[in-house]
């Protein structure tokens, strides 16, 4: 899927904009956030500093949670899941939008997250991807608390679990299923303050354990082997031929098998990762994947004239692809607060983050950047440099006023679903 050009918003979304700006309310707010920096990136470390691997992000989410209760959001919940948010109400007849950032880092239990500072510069695992996002959350609540301006619309502020890897979404899923109201989501996430994703990649991800009787190398040979069934299919696998538009990738990531030099393989796997920017792509490439992988099984079995080589697959990843016009509200409302607050927007191509599941839905949904600058993401060598960060902030407190609008100043740019 190509990525869709845009140079500039409509003329009700920069009306908007106009109006905001000229608050006089909304000028000291943004003056508010500013001066809120230190505090902001204080609480940035100390979230950083409570380690959440995959799968054990309830010690930072009940730290996060305590936080939104602090901030006197409403109805401030711990779900089954793990995700943590509380609303911000407005006046009621505006629309619901859930703006978030993912509790979970990439990095295993027990890795060290103490944060190390050099001059500006902050390192640990973590620090920018997405803990910057959640101390962006929290700022957005104390801005929106600041103005102190009747909101039209509600704001659902939240942290989310399982956005990295394997967690498969399963936060902004189970987020979706039980709250069916929601007319707009946030996720904020990624480098670059001026970017906005609004193009979901999608991916498939597998784990492929091949199975048999193994035995020694010599004195059993003649039976299938699991590992030449492994390699029958890694071959196959990277012939495959895909499209560049819409972009369509595959990989094997990991494979082990076997337990000696001199045995039979009883069991080898391999787990493998399939993505692409439109749904037909993506399904076309895993039958494509599941073709091989039965017929390695079968080549396997017919070299030694058996049967006993078997395979099991089991699919942990499954993030669909999604998209939505450049012209939608949500995008644009994001499109004008860029251009007031840091200068040139950025519309990046498709990405995988929350925002891929409820834009699936039909729900209109964007990842927009974070302040400050960032690098060695995923890496023991992470690093933040906070300079000016708050102008991220800036950011996405007038994206939300845009969405939800403000009585007296500005109705909402973004719809209620159950309107249209």
């Amino acid at each position: 899927m190509s990525q869709q050009i845009k140079e500039t918003v409509s003329p009700i979304v920069r009306s908007t904009y106009e109006k905001l700006m000229e608050n006089k309310t909304i000028q000291e707010t943004l003056k508010f956030i500013e001066s809120d920096h230190r505090r902001t990136v204080e609480e940035q470390i100390a979230i950083t500093e409570i380690p959440a691997p995959p799968f054990k992000e309830e010690v930072r989410a009940r730290n996060v949670k305590k936080r939104l209760e602090d901030l006197s959001l409403s109805d401030v919940r711990m779900d089954k899941e793990g995700n943590v948010y509380g609303v911000k109400h407005g006046t009621g007849y505006g629309p619901k939008i859930f703006i978030s950032a993912h509790l979970d880092t990439v990095f295993p239990e027990g890795t060290d997250v103490g944060v190390a500072k050099k001059g500006r510069i902050l390192s640990a695992p973590g620090i920018s991807d997405d803990t910057r996002g959640l101390a962006e959350l929290l700022a957005a609540i104390r801005a929106v608390n600041q103005t102190n301006l009747p909101i039209i619309g509600d704001v659902v502020f939240g942290a989310t679990v399982g956005e990295e890897g394997a967690g498969d979404l399963r936060g902004v899923k189970a987020f979706f299923d039980e709250n069916k109201d929601i007319d707009g989501f946030i996720s904020i996430d990624g480098p670059d303050v001026s970017s906005i994703i609004y193009l979901g990649t999608g991916s498939y991800r597998y784990t492929i354990i091949f199975k048999g009787d193994g035995g020694h190398s010599f004195g059993a040979f003649g039976i299938p082997s699991a590992t030449h069934a492994l390699g029958r299919a890694i071959a196959a696998i990277s012939d495959f031929k895909t499209k560049e538009d819409p972009k369509t990738t595959f990989t094997v990531g990991e494979v082990w098998g076997g337990t000696s030099v001199n045995a039979i393989a009883a069991e080898a796997g391999m787990t493998v990762d399939l993505r692409s920017n439109d749904q037909t792509e993506l399904k076309q490439l895993e039958e494509e994947l599941l073709r091989v992988i039965h017929e390695s099984v079968e080549a396997e079995n017919a070299r030694w004239e058996s049967n006993r080589l078997t395979v099991e697959i089991n699919r942990f990843g499954n993030r669909p692809p999604a998209s939505q016009p450049s012209e939608a509200p949500i995008v644009e409302a994001a499109f004008g607060a860029i251009e007031k607050i840091v200068g040139k927007p950025s519309l990046v191509g498709a990405v995988s983050t929350d925002a891929n599941h409820p834009m699936s839905l039909g729900i209109p949904s964007i990842t927009i950047g974070l302040g400050g600058k960032s690098g060695g993401t995923h890496t023991l060598d992470e690093w933040y440099d906070p300079t000016e960060a708050y102008i991220g902030i800036q950011k996405n407190f007038l994206t939300i006023l845009g969405l939800v609008g403000v009585e007296g100043v500005c109705e909402p740019l973004l719809g209620r679903r159950e309107d249209t």
